[in-house]
C-alpha cells in the first residue's frame, strides 16, 4: 500500500475508535503491540519491567492523545514510537535520579533470589540511557541495523538514501552511542 492509502486507511481507523469503535481499537492495538513492545524493550536496554512500564505509559498516553494524531504527519506506529521514546527518556532520568539519591543501609547486601544480576541491571540501564541520550536519527538508524537486523541495503532503501549515507551515519551514530555510554557511567 503506498503512503497515501496508510494516510486514508489510518485516518479510517482513528475516526471509528473516536466514534467508540472498540473492534477498531483493539485490532489497532493489537496490530501495533508486538513491534511496540521490542520498541519499548530496545529503548530501554533489555530491562523488561521498566519496558512494561514504558509499553503501558504509551498506550495510556495514545488513548488519551488520538485525537491529536493526524496520519497526514506520520504512522501511526511512528507516533506511538515517539510517545514511548519520550516516554522512556522520562523513565530512564527518574530511575537514575531515584538510584542518585537511594543509599543503601548494608555495605554489603546480599540480593536475593531471582533478582537480575546489578552488573548487569547497571548494564542495561546505562544502555538505556544512551539511546536516551542520543538524537533520533542516530536511535533510528541502530535500531533498524541491531534491532531489526536490517542491511545496509535494506535501510538506504527504507529512509530514501544511499548505502554510503547510511553507512555514514551508521558510523556517527555508534559513536554518538559509544560517548553517551561512557559519560553514563561518569
Amino acid at each position: 500500500m503506498d503512503r497515501g492509502g496508510d494516510i486514508w486507511r489510518e485516518r479510517a481507523v482513528r475516526d471509528a475508535i473516536l466514534a467508540g469503535d472498540g473492534i477498531a481499537w483493539r485490532a489497532w492495538y493489537d496490530e501495533h503491540f508486538s513491534r511496540l513492545a521490542d520498541y519499548a524493550r530496545w529503548r530501554c536496554g533489555g530491562l523488561t519491567e521498566l519496558a512494561d512500564d514504558v509499553i503501558q505509559d504509551t498506550w495510556l498516553t495514545a488513548v488519551r492523545r488520538l485525537r491529536a494524531f493526524d496520519p497526514q504527519r506520520g504512522l501511526f506506529f511512528a507516533w506511538l514510537c515517539g510517545i514511548a521514546s519520550q516516554t522512556a527518556r522520562n523513565a530512564i532520568r527518574n530511575r537514575r535520579r531515584l538510584h542518585r539519591r537511594s543509599h543503601s543501609l548494608d555495605a554489603t547486601p546480599e540480593p536475593p533470589t531471582g533478582i537480575p544480576d546489578p552488573a548487569a541491571v547497571e548494564t542495561a540501564e546505562r544502555v538505556a540511557a544512551a539511546l536516551a541520550a542520543i538524537p533520533d536519527r542516530y536511535e533510528a538508524v541502530l535500531r533498524a541495523k541491531y534491532l531489526y537486523r536490517q542491511t545496509v541495503d535494506e535501510i538506504a532503501t527504507a529512509r530514501g538514501e544511499s548505502p554510503k549515507a547510511i553507512e555514514s551515519l551508521l558510523t556517527r551514530a555508534r559513536q554518538a552511542f559509544r560517548e553517551a555510554y561512557e559519560s553514563s557511567h561518569e
